[in-house]
């Protein structure tokens, strides 16, 4: 690297070196629910508080605990990273924006989760890979949660609803 002195004046930076995500070790990555599932948890996203209790005690308790976190309640999102669903809030805080979660997602292997987000975000290209890679019952989850999102970002932009309940 002599070389490199005599032409630049100064000693070569050291090569920059890959920075390696190590992938995530989630026990609870799977999504893979019954329909009779989906469908009560579309039903929970819509109001529907018996089917919410059920979700709660049937052992769905990360579908409950995401109902919450996707309406803006802080204790179920500090129950999810707890609880050890971090690619669940890692999918709340990507359908709300959050470009390093959307990233996250990708780097550990998260692709249906990282679609969901982008349609969820309004991207056609999240729908898209959704049509082809789900069936019609997650297509509606994914545009039920759509919809809440959507409702509560009108909401809080608007200034005659402020301090409502979603």
């Amino acid at each position: 690297m002599n070389w490199f002195k005599r032409i630049f004046g100064k000693e070569p930076l050291e090569e920059k070196k890959k920075v390696e995500v190590k992938k995530a070790d989630i026990a609870f990555a799977e999504f893979n629910y019954p329909t009779k599932i989906i469908l009560a948890w579309i039903k929970a996203l819509e109001g529907h508080k018996d089917l919410e209790k059920f979700l709660y005690d049937n052992g769905y308790q990360e579908i409950f605990f995401l109902n919450q976190a996707l309406t803006l309640k802080q204790e179920a999102r500090d129950w999810l990273l707890a609880n050890g669903y971090p690619h669940l809030m890692a999918f709340v805080n990507a359908a709300e924006g959050n470009e390093s979660a959307q990233h996250w997602l990708q780097v550990h292997g998260f692709e249906f989760l990282y679609q969901a987000a982008m349609a969820i975000e309004g991207e056609e290209s999240g729908f898209k890979w959704l049509n082809l890679h789900t069936d019609e019952f997650i297509f509606g989850l994914i545009k039920t949660i759509k919809n809440v999102k959507d409702k509560i970002e009108f909401n809080h932009n608007d200034m005659y609803s402020f301090g409502k309940d979603v």
